[in-house]
């Protein structure tokens, strides 16, 4: 429980900061942060595993098989904070690339909290 909270927090700093530095993505403020976090939380924890299924199979596995899963992993974060962007008024991205440098920054982000902190 108390990794998931950190990783909500950290992921609505994290979209904070992407806000300020890139000009594609639009947030009004921390409290639309929690909440968009809490969002793609929420879909992350139910359909990032279909989404990267089906970027599996439709990629026929190869980034599977090269030991890059990682890369399917970003894009269905990428897909799915496209979804959230659909679900909040306050956070915009516009197009789809932005979202892909929001997935990685929050993957880098997270996987540097989750190897100093658990």
């Amino acid at each position: 429980m108390l990794q998931w909270v950190v990783h909500i927090i950290i992921d609505a700093l994290v979209l904070l900061a992407a806000a300020n530095i890139m000009p594609k993505v639009k947030l009004t403020g921390f409290k639309t942060a929690i909440i968009v976090a809490l969002i793609i939380g929420l879909l992350s924890f139910l359909l990032s595993w279909v989404i990267t299924l089906l970027l599996n199979v439709a990629t026929l596995g190869i980034f599977y098989f090269l030991g890059l899963g990682f890369v399917t992993r970003v894009v269905a974060y990428a897909i799915i904070i496209e979804i959230a962007d659909q679900f909040s008024d306050d956070f915009k991205t516009e197009g789809f690339l932005p979202s892909l440098w929001l997935a990685i920054f929050i993957a880098i982000v997270g996987g540097i909290v989750d190897a100093i902190l658990f």
